[in-house]
């Protein structure tokens, strides 16, 4: 192996353009890790944070960003049991010492990466790297909401808000895999298109329609004294102004799913809906090694496919984050490094 690797580096917080490719020291394997040569390294919003710097965490810089990959072992360190050279791995971001991939520690968007051996996934045959690297943040945390929650089944009328990004895509697949009909909200006429294409059964653009007005129109107003009328789940983790009207358009004993707050954790709230309707908000937290096993499970049986709006070289990445700031994407943006 070569002493320097290419990477994306942060040096300093700010937009997208203090992101640049330069060359970093090769990582060396230290005992309980290995060294991975990064096949696919995929951005997810949280990308954007980092990048930008968040209150109240500190970011040891410079950092190579990227939560999400997967590649192949090329250097196994001591006291490393189970795993060989040239096994093909996917990387659960989550460092036990340390936090984030990616933010405290050096992340996916680099050629090579050191990652500690409790970290590691075995990825199946019939599982692509650009796949499994798409997985973890995103599908991940919609798997745990929907599958090891069990809040969504066959029958089940799903509002999914956001449905164009990572997690959204996400719950869109999930959700018709289980049997929903799954009504799919996004911010363009593009994107509510492509979704359609995805296997959403309506969809929405919430910039012209108010969604909580169109669920009432489509399935009947919610009824406090029988279980007619109303969306049985809605899919809320932008939070912000939609957090009443998700309440609105659920029908008596349905749920609301939450997993992050994108548009703004402190919403106005009406409590009456929640008692009168006896509606049931879940929360849900990230995502485990089960998750993303039975995801690439998924995948390998051909159960579900994974959405990815494009896969870019490391010269491109920051582009690559730029799109997804700005949300011109559907879906999924991977980088092969």
């Amino acid at each position: 192996m070569t002493s320097k690797m290419k990477a994306l580096i942060l040096d300093e917080h700010g937009d997208v353009d203090k992101l640049k490719v330069g060359e970093k020291p090769m990582p060396k394997a230290v005992p309980q890790h290995v060294v991975i040569r990064v096949r696919a390294s995929s951005f997810n919003y949280h990308d954007v944070f980092t990048v930008r710097g968040m209150p109240g965490i500190k970011v040891p810089l410079p950092v190579v960003i990227g939560l999400d990959m997967a590649g192949e072992i090329v250097e196994v360190g001591d006291d490393v049991d189970g795993w060989k050279v040239g096994a093909r791995v996917l990387v659960n971001p989550l460092n036990k010492k340390k936090g984030l991939m990616g933010e405290m520690l050096d992340g996916g968007m680099a050629e090579y990466c050191l990652v500690a051996a409790d970290q590691l996934i075995a990825m199946p045959d019939g599982v692509g790297f650009e796949e499994a690297a798409s997985l973890p943040v995103a599908y991940g945390t919609a798997h745990r909401m929907i599958v090891t929650h069990n809040t969504v089944k066959a029958g089940d009328r799903v509002v999914i808000l956001g449905a164009s990004g990572g997690v959204g895509t996400g719950c869109v697949v999930l959700a018709k895999m289980l049997g929903a009909e799954v009504v799919a909200a996004a911010g363009s006429a593009d994107k509510a298109e492509r979704l359609k294409a995805l296997g959403a059964d309506h969809v929405i653009n919430y910039k012209d329609v108010d969604f909580s007005k169109w669920v009432i129109e489509k399935y009947g107003k919610p009824q406090r004294r029988s279980y007619e009328g109303g969306a049985d789940v809605v899919i809320n983790f932008t939070g912000g102004d939609t957090w009443v009207p998700s309440l609105r358009c659920i029908k008596r004993g349905g749920s609301l799913l939450v997993c992050g707050a994108t548009a703004g954790h402190d919403p106005k709230e009406d409590l009456r809906y929640i008692w009168s309707f006896e509606i049931r908000v879940i929360g849900s937290n990230s995502f485990y090694d089960d998750n993303l096993s039975a995801l690439m499970e998924l995948i390998r049986t051909k159960k579900i496919s994974v959405q990815i709006d494009k896969v870019l070289p490391l010269e491109q990445a920051a582009e690559g984050l730029r799109m997804i700031r700005d949300r011109e994407v559907l879906g999924k943006i991977v980088v092969t490094p």
